[in-house]
């Protein structure tokens, strides 16, 4: 008998083992610290984002996860469906800061601040190495507080400076820190989010509310990262100095001048 052809023998022979096909697994990850370091594509570590998402939700909730501390969370809603309505002007809402909102309040580096803002608008969340958490109770430079945005009108933040950046006498009054054209001098850059010229300074005022000095601030920025329009108001009180800004761009200046002015308005520490 003639052998059977080659073709034929292919046919009988066994399978190759499922395991030869298979790519092997990763090996799993045992622990959060070793998730942390399990990186994917475009270096996003995918476990940290997830860790991060499930600790932001379990605050919102009020818990904590894994034994971290409760983090200030920007809530990704509109404010008017969580926040009262403005004694003062009910198409606002009053956004009144306490400990729970930043690391800075919870350190006692800055005194309760209160201010309106248009129930559309949103908090937006604030960078870790912008919001001061990596260096409270002692933070050398100026940090962002709580920042809210609205693409239509603008977006408004507030950001505190230690006071000794400023003065070496403690507890100083903001006419003790020196004119208000010297602050901006000094905190222009954080108006901006680039650089300050005095040039671009409109106004300058004083205003006092109770026991409470303010300086206020209109200026035309047409170079800042921050928008061609600001509004800023500074106060000094305790071991800080606090700084509420208001920008927009042309198109948000011109739909929203008025609303951005009374926010700044109400804003007292």
């Amino acid at each position: 008998m003639s052998p059977a052809p080659a073709t034929m023998i292919a046919a009988r022979a066994p399978p190759l083992p499922f395991t030869f096909l298979s790519t092997p697994k990763p090996p799993r990850t045992t622990s959060i610290r070793a998730a942390f370091h399990h990186e994917v594509e475009g270096g996003v570590r995918l476990e940290r984002r997830e860790l991060l998402k499930r600790a932001a939700l379990a605050t919102l909730l009020g818990s904590t996860p894994l034994g971290l501390p409760s983090p200030a969370v920007a809530r990704e809603v509109e404010v008017g469906s969580y926040l009262p309505p403005s004694p003062s002007d009910p198409s606002f809402v009053l956004f009144k800061a306490s400990p729970k909102d930043t690391p800075a309040l919870r350190a006692g580096n800055v005194e309760p601040y209160q201010f309106i803002l248009p129930p559309t608008w949103k908090q937006m969340r604030v960078a870790n190495i912008l919001s001061g958490n990596y260096c409270q109770p002692k933070c050398a430079e100026p940090w962002v507080e709580v920042k809210f945005e609205d693409d239509k009108q603008g977006k408004v933040q507030v950001v505190a400076s230690p006071l000794v950046r400023l003065t070496n006498k403690p507890n100083a009054s903001i006419e003790e820190i020196g004119s208000p054209e010297k602050l901006i001098a000094s905190l222009g850059p954080f108006v901006t989010g680039s650089t300050y010229d005095p040039d671009e300074l409109l106004e300058a005022s004083v205003e006092k509310l109770g026991d409470q000095t303010y300086y206020k601030y209109v200026l035309e920025t047409p170079y800042a990262l921050t928008g061609s329009h600001n509004l800023a108001k500074a106060t000094a009180k305790g071991n800080t100095v606090v700084l509420f800004v208001a920008s927009a761009n042309e198109k948000q200046w011109q739909a929203s001048e008025n609303t951005l002015r009374a926010m700044l308005d109400s804003f007292h520490v």
